[in-house]
């Protein structure tokens, strides 16, 4: 493409169907036409997504005018649409369903709500540990679960390991969001695979002992909280320190600005990865299209506008990461198959409640 995708965000206009809430029949996704023909002469692909980002929507864009298949969005929260999706069943309209991390994506699976996909284009383009084992769900972009750290109180040579921040050193000085978040089970349940449930029960035992307040609020909330002195290091994703730098609220950015990202577990097993990723789902009725939507989110053009515009890292190695994120430094990842952390996260839930970690 000629354009920047920067000169893109700024020119287009979006056109893409977005509708919101559920269980009425003013947001069902309507067919083109009259009739199913008529549907599938129009090219349609109707996407159920927990993503909310201009940058999706942009490149949703691009794609209706690279292909002149349409996409008609319904968002919301990903267990609202999980829940949706099910209560459909073979009426849905929804053909791709896209949510964050790859526990979510695992309970899709589990629930019998997706379909496996053979295509070259997404093997080559999603490496094997960020897609499901059978091909049921694909990786779009890839975040890392970093310690963010306060610059003017914490030396960065101070921090090592997820482990080490369960010490003594670390005393009430940890901020972390709940139990319940999915972020912080598939953490858990990545140290259940690479270190085993005893040194992951532990670990999540340190943490609590640690803990600088309860936890509240989401991973932004954390960041704001070591700027504000409540804590000395957070457990956050990447791309909310990205968000806030790049945030065009002056008092935001300076947020961003005052913390330090550090890559843990260098020296050892990786900083934890997770991702968004989407799927076909079980009963589409417009499948090719489906498959070529998921196809081009994952070409190196959409995926370095995605760490560009929402500063993620992209699944296609191909694709370049921003500045920004090239600026943090490269990193060591976890080295398992995202599948685990579905198949571990209900014993990771068990061992959290186990430690009251609320």
């Amino acid at each position: 493409m000629k354009k920047t995708w920067k000169s893109i965000f700024a020119a287009m206009t979006l056109t893409s169907l977005v509708l919101a809430g559920c269980g009425n029949a003013s947001n069902e996704v309507k067919p083109e036409g009259n009739s199913e023909e008529g549907k599938k002469e129009a090219g349609v692909v109707n996407l159920y997504t927990s993503r909310h980002y201009d940058t999706d929507e942009q490149l949703y864009k691009q794609f209706t005018e690279e292909t002149g298949i349409k996409v008609n969005v319904i968002q919301g929260e990903g267990d609202e649409l999980m829940e949706r999706l099910d209560r459909e069943g073979e009426a849905t309209e929804a053909d791709v369903f896209i949510t964050a991390d790859a526990g979510n994506l695992a309970r899709l699976k589990d629930r019998e709500l997706t379909q496996a996909v053979e295509s070259d284009v997404l093997t080559t383009n999603v490496p094997d540990k960020l897609r499901d084992t059978d091909n049921e769900w694909f990786g779009l972009t890839k975040r890392a679960r970093v310690i963010v750290y306060a610059k003017d109180r914490v030396d960065p040579s101070e921090l090592s390991t997820y482990e080490a921040l369960a010490e003594s050193d670390w005393s009430k000085r940890v901020l972390i969001r709940s139990s319940e978040n999915i972020y912080n089970q598939s953490l858990v349940a990545s140290f259940i695979e690479l270190n085993g449930e005893e040194a992951a029960k532990d670990w999540a035992a340190g943490i609590v002992e640690n803990m600088a307040r309860e936890p509240q609020g989401g991973d932004t909330d954390q960041i704001k909280g070591v700027v504000a002195g409540e804590g000395d290091v957070a457990i956050t994703n990447s791309y909310y320190v990205g968000r806030l730098i790049n945030s065009t609220d002056a008092e935001e950015a300076k947020i961003g600005e005052q913390v330090g990202v550090f890559f843990p577990n260098q020296e050892t097993n990786g900083t934890h990865i997770n991702i968004s990723g989407a799927a076909v789902v079980k009963h589409a009725k417009n499948v090719d299209n489906a498959v070529k939507f998921i196809e081009f989110l994952t070409e190196k053009e959409a995926q370095e506008a995605f760490a560009e515009g929402n500063n993620e890292f992209p699944v296609n190695p191909n694709a370049e990461a921003s500045e920004l994120l090239k600026s943090w430094g490269e990193f060591k990842e976890q080295d398992i198959n995202l599948t685990i952390l579905g198949d571990n996260n209900a014993r990771a839930i068990q061992l959290m409640n186990e430690v009251s970690w609320k």
